[in-house]
């Protein structure tokens, strides 16, 4: 029988987030639900399992809804074994704006930065003290195709700019920590019916979160240092 971990997954109240708190609290693990509106996030635990997911305030860029989230972890659970990195926001073209970079908003591509790059690695940072209380720490990125060097087109740069950047810190973080106690991989959940994939999106959020819950929890996944899709490596 799996071990019962402390989960945290931002972005939790809609979308990938809240599948990914589904299917994990399904499997006798300990959620912790995150949402810049408490509230929101209150009543999205609550609707999946009251018992087993606890929605808690956070805005990953502020320091100050981090710091709090820390001492109630520390508080409560004593430690950390996964982060689920998922919150993210994808705003090129907002307000009727181009998407193409040549007449980039570079206060949306700012923004979006702070959000999908820079609030996991504050998030990361102060997290680590307690994740490094336990033998096989996991954080996965949510990332995305987008942001693949490899196959990179134009277009949406703020968002694109963003999760190649937090491609990049996935192997920052994985070459840094030690891989006897931390796996740290990228994810690519795929064209997914949510609000940002849109309808006609090839896959249902449970397909899309897969990957995802098994970077988390399984004793099986992979080594550290990886970006996947369907849980089969992808080129960076």
């Amino acid at each position: 029988m799996q071990k019962q971990k402390v989960i945290l997954v931002t972005g939790g109240n809609r979308g990938l987030g809240l599948e990914t708190c589904r299917q994990l609290a399904a499997m006798g693990h300990r959620v912790l639900l995150g949402g810049r509106d408490l509230e929101a996030a209150t009543e999205a635990a609550q609707a999946l399992a009251a018992d087993m997911v606890e929605g808690v305030r956070l805005d990953v860029t502020s320091p100050s809804d981090i710091d709090a989230l820390v001492r109630h972890i520390d508080q409560k659970y004593g430690r950390l074994d996964a982060l689920v990195n998922n919150a993210g926001i994808m705003i090129d073209g907002d307000l009727g704006h181009s998407t193409s970079i040549r007449v980039a908003d570079i206060d949306a591509v700012e923004r979006t930065l702070r959000v999908n790059t820079l609030g996991p690695m504050m998030l990361i940072n102060a997290m680590l003290p307690l994740m490094e209380r336990v033998d096989d720490a996991r954080i996965v990125n949510i990332s995305s195709g987008m942001g693949q060097l490899s196959d990179m087109g134009g277009n949406y740069p703020g968002y694109r700019l963003s999760k190649t950047a937090l491609n990049a810190m996935t192997r920052i973080y994985a070459a840094e920590l030690d891989p006897a106690r931390f796996r740290v991989n990228a994810v690519c959940p795929g064209w997914v019916r949510t609000d940002m994939g849109g309808s006609n999106a090839e896959l249902s959020p449970e397909e899309g979160v897969d990957t995802a819950i098994w970077l988390a929890t399984s004793d099986d996944a992979t080594r550290s240092g990886g970006f996947f899709r369907k849980r089969k490596p992808i080129d960076w």
